[in-house]
């Protein structure tokens, strides 16, 4: 719930707030506000997003009696999960059918009844988007793959170019069309779409006839294995492919000509789709593809993204924020694809646009600022393992070289001034063997209660007896090979170690070197890391230029 504390009407709600309230979708708020006359006024927000008064709302609910009921659209969907369950898209497309006046499978009787109902106080395209909405948020809600989410088609949206009025717009794995109906908007935008599960194609089809999108062509059917549409050039292709699918169809598509970057291997089912909207794109034609984020660097796909840059096809590849798509673990990139026009070398591009969204929220700004993108050089890419990866690029090119450095090396010359200062004042002993004429076992110790573990080591349990001077002794590389087992596994707690006997006063000035020795190697471990830093930014810094030798 939003809540604008400066606001003289109270808190402010949105659409989908009032939505939860009620317990219905989106769509019927928005028919509220088309059918009641006495519907809340906006009090804040855009026109596209409009925020209403919180007690407004309530009180107009109250009074509809809409926040105590079950609205009819939340029983029709009951009705047909009891009916349908697992198979939900089939009774969507039966529904969808029947709103549309066209055959289809008969319905039980009691969904068939409140589709009745309900078409009588609404409209069948309201009622088939409402049902549309539910079935995308129960899909978002369970971590499914089976509709592309709504975040993916807002950012799709966002990325897609500016399309003419008589545009065709192709999705060759459509879903229930949700991509391919959102970002083809205008209803003389041609659409063509391709997918696998045949419900699924129904129900796009019959949804765009609600929709008043009579331009619109889907169909069932493997778009790689058998593709529908093999004459079709688009202006745009969109797509969310199926993620981490091997059994494509590799082995009976080998000599296909759709492979015109080269053959992707089993494990690479994403570069097959990529490619198979490349080829349905006209001159000058655009492809925009969801895809996994390790498809950027994977080895195998390595040939095949060369092309792409190669050739310049390869536009730009967009890093999403995480949570965009829920049924993917990693951030999902964006590949934008552009085949080159008529006219040779009138759209060439020697750069392409890197951008790397993955710092911001799911639902926040979808345009990059300065420090997320980065036009980087072909040549730069085309290394060895041709890396798309945003990240990986921005990361150097808006990383703060000189500061880092000067940082870096005050941090380690100071490190190493104090690590002098650390190491004891040590002068001649009694010479080797000295101290091995009275000495007493940790064991013994143990056995008189002088000698407690708290974990790995052996620590003194009296006053009698000081910590760092036993652990110090048994450290010791003659106590070390007493501890070593004959297979070479140390173990620290040296119950077999042997301690030379002293008082208490020199056991402390022994302690205390002891306990200076470890300060002086855990410093000696930070000043290695250190040094390994400095020495990865000053060359790399050195190598792209960000720092330079003083003259």
């Amino acid at each position: 719930m939003t809540d604008n504390a400066v606001s003289p009407v109270g808190p402010l709600v949105t659409g989908s707030e009032i939505a939860r309230l009620a317990g219905v979708t989106r769509a019927a708020v928005s028919n509220w506000r088309r059918r009641y006359d006495d519907f809340p006024a906006p009090a804040g927000g855009a026109a596209n997003s409009p925020l209403y008064a919180l007690a407004e709302v309530q009180d107009w609910l109250d009074k509809q009696r809409k926040g105590q009921e079950v609205s009819p659209e939340v029983e029709l969907w009951q009705a047909m999960r009891a009916a349908y369950g697992e198979q939900m898209i089939a009774g969507l497309a039966a529904v969808a059918a029947a709103l549309a006046g066209e055959p289809g499978p008969d319905l039980p009787d009691d969904v068939a009844t409140r589709v009745r109902d309900l078409a009588r106080t609404e409209r069948p395209v309201d009622v088939v988007n409402g049902l549309t909405e539910r079935f995308m948020d129960s899909a978002r809600r369970a971590g499914s793959d089976q509709v592309t989410p709504e975040r993916v088609v807002r950012a799709v949206r966002h990325f897609a170019p500016e399309l003419p009025a008589d545009a065709t717009v192709f999705d060759p794995a459509c879903g229930i069309g949700a991509l391919v109906l959102s970002v083809a908007s205008g209803t003389a935008t041609r659409c063509y779409g391709q997918e696998s599960d045949a419900d699924s194609a129904r129900f796009a089809e019959h949804r765009a006839g609600l929709l008043g999108r009579t331009a619109v062509r889907i169909v069932a059917g493997d778009s790689l294995r058998a593709d529908a549409w093999p004459d079709l050039k688009a202006d745009l292709v969109v797509c969310d492919p199926p993620a981490g699918v091997t059994e494509w169809g590799r082995e009976e598509l080998l000599l296909d000509s759709r492979w015109e970057l080269g053959v992707p291997s089993k494990a690479e089912g994403e570069l097959a789709w990529l490619q198979h909207a490349y080829a349905h794109t006209g001159p000058g034609g655009h492809v925009l593809m969801v895809m996994p984020a390790s498809a950027a660097y994977r080895k195998a796909g390595r040939r095949i993204r060369s092309e792409l840059v190669r050739r310049g096809i390869l536009r730009q590849v967009v890093a999403l924020p995480p949570g965009t798509a829920t049924s993917h673990a990693l951030p999902v990139h964006l590949w934008c694809l552009r085949r080159p026009g008529d006219t040779a070398g009138a759209d060439t591009n020697d750069t392409v646009r890197l951008v790397d969204l993955t710092g911001n929220g799911p639902d926040g700004c979808l345009e990059p600022r300065p420090d997320q993108v980065a036009d980087v050089p072909l040549i730069e890419l085309l290394d060895d393992t041709v890396d798309l990866t945003p990240g990986t690029h921005l990361r150097a090119r808006h990383r703060d070289y000189p500061g880092e450095y000067a940082a870096l090396r005050e941090e380690l010359e100071d490190l190493v001034r104090r690590l002098a200062a650390l190491l004891p004042d040590l002068v001649a002993g009694g010479g080797p063997g000295s101290l091995d004429a009275a000495t007493t076992s940790v064991a013994d110790l143990a056995r008189a209660g002088l000698v407690a573990y708290e974990g790995p080591e052996p620590v003194s349990a009296s006053e009698q007896l000081d910590t760092d001077y036993l652990q110090g002794f048994v450290r010791s590389s003659v106590n070390a090979r007493r501890s070593t087992s004959a297979s070479g596994t140390y173990r620290l707690d040296g119950r077999g170690s042997r301690i030379p006997r002293m008082g208490i006063d020199d056991q402390r000035r022994y302690g205390s070197a002891f306990r200076a020795l470890t300060a002086f190697e855990e410093g000696l471990r930070k000043a290695d890391e250190l040094s390994r830093r400095l020495a990865e930014i000053a060359r790399e810094g050195l190598a792209t230029g960000a720092l330079a030798p003083r003259e």
